[in-house]
């Protein structure tokens, strides 16, 4: 590129092949919807497997490769999480089938609450009450699974092709705080203008065109719970609306939803399935609204990082506390302390810290695409983009391994679920230690890719 066109990528209007040079892109997705009745993630208060479907999961894939030739593979997954030993299996054969190393992978769930259950994700939850059958045939979802990943993964690398990409920032609003605001009480509170606590409502937005301008791929977050449906039918819950609708406006585009730092964020009100069509009609018009808008073009550069690190545990509990809580009258503390002596049979005594996912991408120089795994509460996104770079600081949960709620040391403080009550269901063995929120955003900053 001459001088020229190298200031007219760095600013808002361009035309349409000026920037086409340098990224490439290939984007696929694959239903992964379950072909029978298995039991559902999310809800320990189900008592029976799914009873059909109201919309099809999926899995999409978004490779990006940038002009030294360096791939980035974006995963997205209509799941409530996977756990650790899950993204394992999916990398590993990743890098074998295509030479991607660790850091080149990035795996989104969207966190729908209308999905089947995977591998060890929630453990204490799901599988205290299963058969020996009905956890086999949960063993075989996660292979088919894993297979189906691996063929996406594929066929988007086989698509790779010159590529536009740009990127902006919307805003959504349905998210609200849940700790701070009473269910009933939210829809006169937001009519007065009075919604308390912390939230981030901003929609950010990568888009992939080709040459000429046509969208192939729009790769989006929000961050609030996917839990507008609670009932015994397969949903991928408003993100599935959402990219059901970017689909139907921009037909052949691939649209890719990453659930944001929404941990103690909830689409209020709920339950209803006009409600979640609602939301997701909501955030596609706001994605809409980015995509019609000027967009700044990204440099064809790709940067990423990725490091496990120590996160910190309080302190553990002894082999006869877990043992007493084998007698508890809760169904769930019982499982936990099968869970977590099962653990010590095998490994001989518990681990004090969690290693605990931390990736980072940073694209064209100028976005830091933050991966976090946990259900991490909001103030580590408002908290990241006060110290990094504001609306170009972008940071997904729900990434690489879904293993507990991640809460700030407020919220750890504050306690409640989010605060560690929740620990229970995801088979932790005490609250996370009061450095917690320090020891993450430290791991953050030291694994940045690119400086300010």
């Amino acid at each position: 590129m001459n001088r020229f066109t190298l200031l007219l990528c760095s600013g808002l209007l361009l035309p349409a092949t000026l920037c086409a040079e340098g990224w490439k892109a290939g984007a696929a997705s694959v239903v992964i919807t379950p072909s029978e009745p298995l039991w559902m993630a999310g809800y320990g208060s189900r008592t029976a497997p799914a009873e059909g479907k109201e919309t099809d999961l999926h899995a999409k894939a978004l490779v990006l490769e940038d002009a030294s030739g360096k791939r980035g593979l974006i995963l997205t997954l209509d799941l409530v999480g996977i756990d650790r030993g899950f993204a394992t299996r999916v990398t590993e054969t990743l890098a074998k089938q295509h030479q991607l190393p660790r850091e080149a992978i990035a795996i989104c769930t969207s966190h729908t609450h209308s999905g089947p259950v995977v591998a060890g994700n929630l453990a204490p939850l799901h599988y205290q009450r299963l058969s020996v059958e009905e956890q086999g045939k949960l063993d075989a979802y996660a292979d088919e699974l894993l297979g189906k990943i691996g063929a996406l993964s594929t066929e988007a690398l086989g698509k790779l092709a010159p590529a536009r990409v740009q990127w902006g920032n919307g805003k959504c609003t349905f998210a609200v705080n849940r700790r701070e605001n009473k269910e009933p009480e939210v829809p006169d509170k937001r009519t007065k203008g009075l919604l308390a606590g912390p939230s981030d409502h901003d929609v950010p937005v990568l888009s992939v065109r080709d040459p000429e301008g046509t969208l192939q791929a729009v790769l989006f977050g929000y961050a609030c719970h996917a839990t507008v449906l609670s009932g015994q039918t397969w949903n991928a819950d408003y993100p599935g609306y959402a990219q059901i609708e970017l689909e139907k406006k921009f037909p052949g585009a691939v649209a890719l939803f990453w659930a944001g730092c929404g941990g103690d964020q909830n689409p209020v009100p709920r339950r209803e399935l006009p409600l979640a069509q609602a939301y997701g009609a909501d955030l596609a018009a706001r994605v809409g609204d980015v995509l019609r808008a000027t967009m700044p073009e990204l440099a064809p550069d790709l940067e990423y990082a990725y490091r496990e690190i120590e996160a910190p545990l309080d302190v553990l509990p002894t082999a006869d506390e877990i043992k007493a809580n084998e007698k508890s009258t809760n169904r769930f503390e019982v499982a936990r302390a099968k869970y977590l002596l099962r653990q010590i049979e095998e490994k001989g005594g518990l681990a004090g810290a969690y290693p605990y996912p931390v990736g980072i991408w940073t694209l064209g120089r100028e976005i830091d695409f933050v991966f976090l795994g946990g259900e991490v509460v909001v103030d580590y996104a408002l908290r990241l983009k006060r110290e990094r770079r504001g609306p170009k600081t972008w940071v997904a949960a729900y990434s690489n391994d879904v293993m507990a709620y991640i809460p700030s040391l407020r919220v750890l403080k504050e306690g409640g679920y989010e605060g560690g009550g929740s620990n229970v269901y995801y088979g932790l063995p005490t609250l996370w230690h009061e450095t917690i929120e320090e020891v993450i955003v430290k791991a953050v900053h030291e694994t940045m890719t690119a400086k300010p």
